[in-house]
């Protein structure tokens, strides 16, 4: 982690669920395509940010690329953002994510979110 840079942490599963584009055919696909969006620049307006991807299910295998570090979730994705969000106590950490129970459980360590509309359209 760079302290330097604010934390940007993607709820992988819920934006990339977040537009119906045939994402449910190949997961780890999709969460790739988010990646590389992220890693091309694809971070809300303000950055730079130290980005990490949270995948989950079948999602997982996908590689952490410069900019862009993917982190798997060994069960809930949920509870892995809030685990960072939680390390990241101290530094601004942002958390890109439309499910509002997890907003509130990030935001009870000072994250910050945007819904998946922040991020770049593709």
């Amino acid at each position: 982690m760079d302290p330097a840079l604010p934390l940007l942490i993607v709820d992988g599963a819920n934006v990339v669920g977040s537009r119906p584009d045939g994402w449910w055919r190949d997961r780890r696909a999709a969460a790739e395509r988010l990646r590389d969006r992220l890693a091309a620049g694809g971070g809300p307006e303000g950055g730079p940010f130290e980005i990490v991807l949270v995948v989950e299910g079948r999602a997982r295998g996908v590689d952490s690329v410069p900019g862009v570090r993917v982190e798997e979730a060994p069960g809930s994705g949920d509870d892995l953002v809030v685990e960072l969000a939680e390390s990241a106590a101290g530094r601004p950490c942002l958390v890109v994510t439309a499910d509002r129970e997890l907003r509130r459980r990030v935001g009870e360590h000072g994250a910050h979110c945007v819904g998946p509309r922040a991020l770049p359209e593709p």
